[in-house]
C-alpha cells in the first residue's frame, strides 16, 4: 500500500550541509563529501538544520532507501568529526616481501619469491602508514578506506596452492566499528 513517507536526520552544529539538485554536500573545515540520491520520487531538502526525506506516495522499496541514505549519512558526519581507520598486517613465512607506495598504488614486491610486483589500488582521500609489516589506512569516507583495505587484502590472494601451508599475505586485522583486543 503506498503512502506518505516522511524521514528525517540532524544535523551536527559544526557541519554544513548544502542540497544541489539531486546531491548532498556536507562540508567541515576543508574535508567536502557529497552523496546523490538516484530515486526520483523521493524529494530531499534541508529545514531548520535537519535533513528531509519525503515521498508522497512511497512503498517498502522507498522507505528502504530513505533508510540506507539516513545511514550513509551517518557515516558522512562520523567520518568528518573523527576518521575511519583500518590496520592490515603482512604476514611472510617463505619469503620477505617488501611493501612501498607509488602514487595512488601500493607495490608489493617479492610475494611468494614472484619477479613481478603485484599492485593494489588506493582510492582519492585514503591516507596510508606503512610501519615495517603493519599498515595503517585512515579516510573521512568509510566505503573508500573499506574499498582500499579490500583491494589490498585481495592483492594478496593466493590461488591454485594449500591456504594451510602458503598462509602469507596482507590481512585485515581492525576494522572500525570493533573493538581492538
Amino acid at each position: 500500500m503506498k503512502k506518505e513517507i516522511i524521514e528525517s536526520l540532524h544535523i551536527p552544529a559544526e557541519i554544513s550541509c548544502v542540497v544541489e539538485g539531486r546531491k548532498l554536500i556536507c562540508r567541515k573545515d576543508n574535508v567536502e563529501m557529497t552523496r546523490t540520491l538516484d530515486i526520483p520520487s523521493i524529494s530531499l531538502e534541508i529545514k531548520d538544520s535537519k535533513i528531509v526525506l519525503s515521498c508522497k506516495k512511497g512503498s517498502k522499496r522507498e522507505f528502504k532507501v530513505m533508510k540506507s541514505f539516513i545511514a550513509h549519512t551517518q557515516n558522512i558526519f562520523t567520518g568528518l568529526n573523527n576518521k575511519f581507520a583500518y590496520k592490515l598486517e603482512a604476514c611472510n613465512l617463505h619469503f620477505p616481501m617488501t611493501l612501498k607506495l607509488d602514487k595512488n598504488t601500493l607495490l608489493i614486491n617479492n610475494f611468494l619469491g614472484e619477479k613481478i610486483p603485484r599492485t593494489a589500488t588506493i582510492l582519492p582521500g585514503v591516507d596510508i602508514e606503512i610501519k615495517g609489516s603493519k599498515i595503517d589506512l585512515s579516510s573521512s569516507d568509510r566505503e573508500a578506506a573499506g574499498q582500499t583495505a579490500a583491494n589490498i587484502e585481495k592483492a594478496t590472494r593466493i590461488k591454485y596452492r594449500d591456504r594451510r601451508i602458503f598462509q602469507d599475505g596482507i590481512f585485515i586485522t581492525h576494522k572500525p566499528g570493533r573493538e581492538e583486543k
